[in-house]
């Protein structure tokens, strides 16, 4: 089953200062952090803040080129999570045909987001998600039926994520 779900906001892991891209779903009952590479965090924060450059990002030349190919991006699955890897699938459409591509959930957040396509995530991938327990520093499994855990994600606001700065 797959649960819709939008970028929350950045924050860096309080341990290691490596970006995590917070994932929530369209209820507020369910959030999953994603461990992201630098880059890929500036995309998105340039995408949060409506940063626009004189220039073509990386992310922005990928959907003119969908746009100039008369395609659409229909939707964004993040469907799997195996030895800590995140696997996504980006979905065009062109005419009545469906192309899925492999793609990293990093890149495909930021793609979806500038395209205004919809994030899904399985369920089979959140309830495998790992998350930092802030208070203890430590790494939880299954923190989706820690009722701590999921209180202090779901009622974290922007502000208390802080802004990633690039």
């Amino acid at each position: 089953m797959l649960r819709e779900m939008r970028v929350f906001g950045l924050t860096l892991d309080p341990m290691t200062g490596v970006p995590i891209v917070i994932l929530k779903d369209l209820q507020d009952q369910k959030a999953i952090p994603i461990w992201i590479g630098m880059c890929e965090a500036s995309a998105i924060a340039m995408e949060i803040e409506k940063i626009k450059l004189s220039r073509p990002m990386t992310h922005d030349l990928i959907k003119n080129i969908i746009h100039l190919l008369q395609a659409k991006l229909l939707k964004i699955e993040i469907h799997d999570l195996k030895d800590n890897t995140f696997f996504a699938t980006i979905f065009l459409q062109r005419d009545d045909q469906v192309f899925p591509l492999d793609a990293r959930p990093s890149d495909a957040i930021a793609l979806a987001m500038r395209s205004d396509a919809p994030i899904f995530v399985e369920e089979k991938v959140i309830e495998k998600t790992l998350v930092i327990d802030y208070k203890n520093n430590l790494l939880e499994k299954d923190w989706l039926t820690e009722e701590k855990a999921r209180k202090f994600l779901e009622s974290m606001s922007t502000e208390q994520f802080g802004k990633y700065k690039m």
